[in-house]
């Protein structure tokens, strides 16, 4: 199902947290992010320690945890969201203690059967990731690995081996969150750098906020991945710049 979206198009890739600032305002969120242009959605599975998030996307961690959201009422959340929009791909974005905790085959199972398509773990090296791939492929979830702008030759071999369907490029060493500008030729140049390695679509990430962005990256890469801005508006309940924000990202992808 995420193959078929690359193949049709470049894709809006939006992150938000599942159970953050509510149950119901997290599906809300959703179902907004879907209907106003995002065409995959990343569902951000709320943990103690998210090392590789900034501070927007760590406060909705902290209190979607103290409010009790655990794997499986997120289950419930990406089953609501798929029966209403069965065509939507949904990409599990979790950490990689949740998967041990539940063990690799029964969260992979539950995820599946909860209208989950693909897997992104940020905490998981490429290299020891070969078993999580071998069970999500099994049940027809895409493994999907990320990059960065320290990535040598030989990681960037490993991630493209390992990934299903698209590499998740970070634009920017360190974590996740809003930038006003990224290293746009420096990006450009490393993207053209990992297409000499690998066939594999790329989509790129962190610090992407607005349409401006999205109107560059999409002059080189292959998708457009978008989050923090997002969870942003989505704490502040502000639905109606959140609907502005992602058809302005949504109509600026070329």
């Amino acid at each position: 199902m995420i193959k078929e979206v690359f193949e049709r198009k470049k894709p809006l890739i939006c992150y938000f947290m599942a159970g953050y600032p509510s149950v119901e305002e997290s599906i809300k969120t959703a179902e907004i992010l879907l209907e106003n242009g995002a065409d995959i959605l990343e569902v951000g599975f709320p943990f103690s320690d998210p090392v590789a998030d900034g501070i927007t996307i760590q406060a909705a961690h902290e209190k979607a945890v103290k409010d009790g959201i655990t794997p499986l009422k997120v289950f419930e959340i990406t089953k609501t969201i798929k029966d209403k929009f069965p065509t939507k791909p949904l990409i599990a974005m979790t950490y990689y203690n949740p998967i041990f905790k539940f063990g690799e085959e029964n969260f992979c199972k539950m995820a599946k059967e909860n209208g989950i398509d693909g897997l992104i773990v940020p905490d998981l090296p490429p290299e020891e990731g070969k078993g999580l791939k071998k069970v999500a492929n099994q049940h027809e979830i895409s493994l999907i690995s990320l990059l960065a702008p320290t990535s040598h030759e030989r990681r960037i071999k490993v991630v493209s081996q390992m990934s299903d369907d698209f590499i998740y490029y970070v634009s920017i060493t360190g974590i996740t969150g809003e930038r006003e500008s990224l290293p746009w030729q420096e990006l450009e140049s490393k993207i053209k750098n990992i297409r000499e390695m690998t066939n594999k679509k790329i989509a790129v990430g962190f610090g992407v906020s607005k349409g401006e962005h999205a109107k560059v990256i999409s002059h080189f890469a292959d998708g457009v991945i978008v989050g923090s801005a997002i969870v942003k508006l989505q704490g502040k309940k502000d639905f109606e710049n959140l609907k502005l924000l992602v058809r302005d990202l949504h109509d600026s992808i070329g």
